[in-house]
């Protein structure tokens, strides 16, 4: 017989019942990658301003955007965007002596182009691809819009973001099997990158193939309480096709409802 045999089972039996007096003074299990997902999350709203961010209902921007082509930056045109939380939005694009203008309500939206003088609804896919940037913004991860969508948040892990720094990664998947991965900053818990697949028809094949879509989020700004990124990075299966570059942005300002009505005529539109 092994005299250190009883030893070890009380020794165990110590430890088993310890264990369980902790668990019930505490109330709660350990926690799973989940809660550390949760966690992420709410370390991101407080670096983005915590109360103040989960007050935003509209937002104002002005700036640049650009797009990229084969690495090349084509020429920045102006612009004013309009969005009213969480599915809304009205932006004007200038350049070149003419106005363009995209708006989105909801489930419906209309374009307007003063050079061709024309007005006309969007497209099925204009509509799609304007939720699918609702969708895959990080204010529908922090505000919590995709819980009502029914989508389960996992926690992914760290990945490598620059020299000596990390950010975390948690992923949104939604019941029709789409998702998005997250990358917040491990030491500030800041928006890093935004991270999906999609299908897109190839312009040239005319066939439609699953591409990499990434958001990448540069120079964050304090404005009112709130921090908000001013440089945006858009890439497709790793080449940049776009940045929008932000003069100034402004919260919680009124958004006039007659922005979002489509106009009946050109009439009064500069």
């Amino acid at each position: 017989m092994n005299p250190l045999l009883p030893i070890r089972l009380l020794l165990t039996l110590v430890l088993v019942i310890f264990a369980q007096i902790c668990a019930a003074q505490t109330g709660s299990s350990p926690a799973t990658p989940d809660d550390k997902a949760e966690t992420i999350i709410q370390k991101g709203i407080q670096a983005v301003g915590g109360p103040a961010y989960l007050s935003v209902q509209s937002m104002i921007g002005r700036g640049f955007f650009t797009e990229y082509r084969d690495g090349v930056s084509g020429l920045p045109v102006r612009f004013l965007d309009y969005i009213a939380y969480p599915d809304r939005e009205r932006t004007e694009f200038r350049g070149g002596g003419n106005l363009v203008i995209q708006t989105n309500d909801r489930d419906k939206g209309w374009q307007l182009d003063v050079a061709a003088k024309t007005i006309k609804d969007q497209t099925a896919q204009q509509v799609v691809d304007f939720k699918m940037g609702m969708r895959t913004g990080f204010e529908n991860l922090l505000h919590g819009w995709w819980r009502k969508e029914g989508a389960t948040l996992t926690y992914v892990g760290r990945r490598e973001a620059s020299l000596g720094r990390r950010n975390e990664v948690v992923k949104i998947t939604y019941p029709d099997g789409f998702w998005i991965e997250y990358e917040l900053a491990a030491h500030d818990g800041l928006p890093a990158k935004a991270i999906y697949k999609r299908k897109v028809k190839n312009l040239d094949t005319d066939e439609m193939e699953e591409v990499t879509e990434e958001d990448r989020f540069y120079r964050p700004l304090l404005v009112g309480g709130v921090t908000a990124p001013f440089v945006i990075d858009h890439f497709r299966n790793g080449a940049q096709t776009s940045r929008v570059n932000y003069e100034s942005i402004e919260f919680n300002k009124p958004i006039a409802e007659s922005l979002f009505a489509k106009p009946a005529s050109f009439k009064g539109i500069k």
